[in-house]
């Protein structure tokens, strides 16, 4: 049995949530609203918690937006890695093989920036992929 002064966040590091959804825009309220659920199972703040929440929609629509395969078995995914301070979320999708990510100048890249703490992406082999890292504030 738990300490009852342990943190109880500690026994969440590493943890790993994954979310498979159709890669239709329609399913995006799922993909937010497990987002909002896990960051506030985390403690995150309720301006943490929107901040996450709007970075990963701007992802999955960025994602959704590029020319792919989009068929009835295509699946967009999100995956949850519970870090000691924070969670990154890796967004993916089957995507054309020339598909391009948007410029880091973008105003969706520039969405990205300004809610997460840290952001990178990648397109090539059938699969694009964003990694959204964002750290808890300290308390």
């Amino acid at each position: 049995m738990p300490h009852r002064d342990a943190d109880p966040l500690a026994t969440l590091d590493g943890d790993v949530v994954e979310l498979t959804v159709p890669a239709e825009s329609a399913y995006l309220a799922v993909v937010r609203t497990a987002t909002a659920g896990l960051a506030a199972r985390l403690s995150y703040s309720l301006d943490e918690i929107e901040d996450l929440r709007i970075a990963v929609d701007e992802a999955c629509v960025m994602l959704l937006s590029l020319p792919g395969p989009r068929n009835t078995e295509s699946v967009l995914t999100c995956r949850f890695a519970v870090l000691p301070d924070g969670l990154e979320v890796t967004v993916s999708a089957p995507v054309s093989d020339r598909a391009v990510l948007p410029p880091e100048h973008s105003f969706a890249w520039q969405v990205l920036v300004a809610h997460i703490t840290s952001v990178s992406g990648k397109a090539g082999g059938g699969n694009a992929s964003i990694v959204l890292t964002k750290r808890r504030s300290a308390r």
